[in-house]
């Protein structure tokens, strides 16, 4: 990210989490330099000076706030990069990494000791990575015992607890109370599935990011009906499927209804079920900036809190990229519809046309480089999938936003038959990137009137850091009826 003053006090004004470490701010006032996700008070614009590490903050004469530490924040340098593997051992422990693994499986993922993970997450966080994983096994078993009627063994082993009696031990010992107390009489659903709410801050759009994902893919794997956005899902060796609408009242949430073969699985699921749909973004800065834009400017008015489609697997968005390289987005679901008959798995879900689990990566990997050329490939395109489903299935690639962003983009730029469209859509998609941008594609060329990716490139800059978002209007321009 270049250091554009307007464009770091944009992100510095959303407080969005995904810049934390890629600038700092300087406060000419009170001579202090703080994290883009300070929660001081915001100073005014005039007032900032913007470094792109700490040590040329504290160069111009800065302190360093004690309130937000700079010194925590993840950042890119590699003097930075114990303090960087702090956030992804959070994501990680938000999506339930240590429910099945030790502590010493995630540090060595990350390249650490586990004691030396120990000491900077709680140096980052104030809590150890243990009493991380137990918040997040409580949260969820509040919401469990609030909004479903599974019993309190099921609960706890959904949760990710090891025993009932490690449940209700830990549960007195938080909240001063049987777990069974917080249970509110709740009627029965007539509905298939487990249902859970997911919060978000409004306004969503959900018509078109239901759309956008259901129209990028095989019938037979996701489809919309009736307002409701349904998929098969495969978690590890777990098939499923879930079903989603936003809520009817006053509140902000997502109805979620999943199968009941994915409860154990449930800590995984929410977190990238929170990706799928972008939850986590906040609407009132991005829309605030790109609404004063001439050209995005009605798209914003048309499409009010619109959000950037992830995945519930990273190998299946970028599956589907490669698919679409150099060709149109009907062609490419059809291809997609084959691999998933191909090598997807038969599954019986509430909707008979939703049959078929997407396809794995492991099953990708191991099948014949010809197998995959009769599904209509060209023999390139069905080698840079076969690497890539190598990769993934091999551990050496990460596709998931808790991954680091630039080492995996540089990963998979290094794979021939990938290039910059490629890694900018999966930057944006699969890695939460909010301000990546695939300038050589077509449809924005098309939407915003530029002829040349140089003339796009150019014209986005006023888009920045949301230029993800941009191109997400961009492109559903194309579809609404004028």
């Amino acid at each position: 990210m270049e250091l554009h003053p307007d464009i770091c006090y944009a992100a510095l004004s959303a407080r969005d989490r995904r810049f934390d470490g890629v600038f700092y701010v300087g406060v000419s006032t009170t001579g202090i330099f703080c994290r883009p996700v300070c929660t001081a008070r915001l100073p005014r614009q005039d007032r900032c000076t913007f470094y792109s590490n700490a040590a040329a903050a504290e160069a111009a004469g800065f302190r360093p706030c004690l309130r937000c530490r700079p010194e925590l924040a993840p950042g890119t340098a590699r003097v930075d990069a114990v303090s960087r593997v702090a956030r992804m051992a959070f994501d990680r422990i938000e999506a339930g990494e240590l429910t099945d693994r030790s502590l010493s499986d995630l540090a060595a993922d990350l390249g650490v000791s586990a004691r030396q993970l120990r000491r900077v997450v709680e140096q980052t966080y104030g809590v150890t990575p243990v009493q991380l994983a137990q918040t997040r096994r409580l949260l969820l078993a509040k919401q469990l015992i609030a909004d479903t009627q599974l019993s309190m063994a099921d609960i706890a082993f959904a949760a990710g607890f090891s025993s009932v009696r490690r449940f209700n031990h830990l549960f007195r010992d938080r909240y001063g109370l049987q777990p069974s107390a917080m249970r509110r009489g709740r009627r029965q659903s007539d509905q298939q599935g487990l249902e859970l709410r997911l919060g978000y801050r409004p306004p969503l759009d959900w018509a078109g990011l239901s759309g956008f994902l259901a129209s990028r893919g095989a019938p037979a794997v996701e489809q919309v009906a009736d307002g409701e956005y349904r998929r098969t899902v495969r978690l590890d060796e777990r098939v499923g499927w879930l079903a989603a609408r936003p809520a009817k009242g006053q509140r902000p949430e997502l109805l979620l209804r999943v199968s009941e073969s994915l409860v154990p699985a449930l800590t995984p699921l929410l977190a990238r079920a929170r990706q799928l749909f972008d939850l986590d973004a906040d609407p009132a800065p991005i829309d605030a900036q790109l609404r004063d834009d001439p050209l995005l400017g009605p798209c914003v008015a048309s499409a009010p809190g619109l959000r950037i489609p992830g995945g519930l697997s990273g190998f299946e968005v970028a599956l589907r990229a490669i698919l679409g390289q150099q060709i149109s987005v009907r062609a490419a679901t059809t291809l997609y519809g084959r691999f998933a008959e191909r090598f997807g798995t038969i599954i019986e879900t509430p909707w008979p046309t939703l049959e078929r689990t997407p396809p794995a990566a492991e099953t990708v990997a191991e099948a014949s480089l010809q197998s995959l050329i009769d599904l209509g490939l060209p023999a390139r395109r069905a080698q840079t999938i076969q690497q890539v489903a190598q990769a993934v299935s091999q551990g050496q690639l990460r596709l998931d936003p808790s991954a680091a962003a630039q080492e995996t983009m540089d990963a998979l730029q290094a794979i021939p038959g990938i290039g910059p469209w490629t890694v900018q859509y999966l930057a944006m998609r699969v890695l939460g990137q909010p301000d990546a941008w695939p300038a050589s594609d077509l449809g924005l060329m098309k939407a915003a009137g530029c002829s040349t990716p140089k003339a796009l490139e150019q014209q986005a800059e006023v888009w920045r850091p949301w230029r993800s978002y941009a191109a997400m209007h961009l492109w559903q321009s194309l579809t609404r009826t004028p």
